[in-house]
């Protein structure tokens, strides 16, 4: 099933905590906010995706666990961001110096911090043109590094501020994490 766009009148705005009552009583859908307080409505990933996500969470997990004093990984999880937005990626890492500037009930909601690094999945449903947008929404709001993998094409697409987006052709090849989270590689080979 394709995202669906719910639109709301401007005098209707769910505050983040009422966003996060909403998540909480659908948790069958993963639902995102964009900056016109709109939500995004999709429903959760397929078998053979969500294979695929936990193929690449499997190895930025045991990166970020040896890694631990640089920062924490996460999964699907709500990140509210500088435009106002609430957006949710497959796999985030955030750097420990964000993680220690908020506070702990903040971090047991959608936190107000934009992850240095995300991991965005494209299933059979989604559309790229919506992704790439969202790609490009994550980077204007500060992530630093941004990976767009499409298993189906066997194509991954690099984003970092200020530089053109990067296609890798090939799942022969490992995306590095660069100076975002270094001595990171993520083997797309295994996204098999």
């Amino acid at each position: 099933m394709a995202a669906t766009f719910l639109k709301f009148p401007e005098r209707i705005r769910f505050s983040d905590d009422e966003l996060l009552e909403i998540c909480l009583a659908n948790k069958e859908l993963r639902i995102e906010r964009d900056v016109q307080g709109n939500l995004i409505i999709d429903s959760l990933a397929g078998c053979r995706t969500s294979r695929f996500g936990l193929k690449i969470l499997a190895q930025l997990g045991n990166w970020a666990e040896k890694n631990f004093s640089l920062g924490i990984a996460f999964s699907n999880g709500g990140f509210i961001l500088p435009d106002g937005s609430m957006k949710a990626a497959h796999a985030t890492w955030v750097s420990l110096e964000k993680w220690s500037q908020i506070s702990d009930e903040q971090k047991n909601k959608f936190a107000p911090i934009t992850p240095d690094f995300i991991i965005e999945l494209k299933s059979p449903s989604d559309s790229f043109t919506t992704l790439k947008k969202k790609m490009e929404e994550w980077i204007a709001n500060g992530v630093r590094l941004g990976w767009l993998i499409d298993p189906e094409l066997k194509k991954a697409f690099i984003y970092k501020p200020s530089q053109p987006v990067k296609e890798v052709d090939s799942f022969d090849f490992f995306l590095d994490g660069e100076n975002v989270l270094p001595g990171f590689q993520l083997d797309l080979s295994k996204l098999t």
